[in-house]
C-alpha cells in the first residue's frame, strides 16, 4: 500500500500547465479514479501516470464552464487573484476571498 498526498486543497483556483483553463477544485481522488476509456482518450505521449492524485474542477475558459478532471503534474497554483464565473460554484462554495472559495456543502 502507498500514500499520496494532494498538493492543492478544495477551494482552491488552479490553472492547466498546458491548456487555458482555470478552475476551482471540489473534489480530489488519491490516484486516478476513472474509465478505463477516459484514460484511453488520453494522447499517449501525454498521458499523465495513474498513481497521482486526480483533481475534479469547476472549469472556464473563455467561451465555456464545465467539469475537468485533471491530474496534478498538469495543474499549478492560479496566482492571478481573480474569481472563477463557473455558475455552478454557489452551489457548493461561499464567497471568493483570498484566492479561494470556502467549502459552503459538506460533501463526504
Amino acid at each position: 500500500m502507498f500514500a499520496t498526498q494532494a498538493k492543492f486543497h478544495i477551494g482552491q483556483v488552479l490553472r492547466h500547465r498546458k491548456d487555458s483553463f482555470r478552475g476551482v477544485v471540489f473534489d480530489v481522488d488519491p490516484t486516478f479514479a476513472n474509465s478505463q476509456e477516459f484514460y484511453d482518450a488520453i494522447p499517449e505521449d501525454s498521458r499523465p501516470t495513474k498513481n497521482q492524485p486526480y483533481y475534479h474542477l469547476l472549469a472556464e475558459t473563455d467561451d465555456d464552464y464545465y467539469i475537468a478532471y485533471v491530474s496534478e503534474q498538469n495543474l499549478l497554483a492560479d496566482q492571478t487573484g481573480e474569481p472563477v464565473e463557473h455558475p455552478d460554484l454557489p452551489d457548493l462554495f461561499g464567497e471568493f476571498a483570498d484566492g479561494a472559495y470556502p467549502l459552503q456543502f459538506q460533501m463526504n
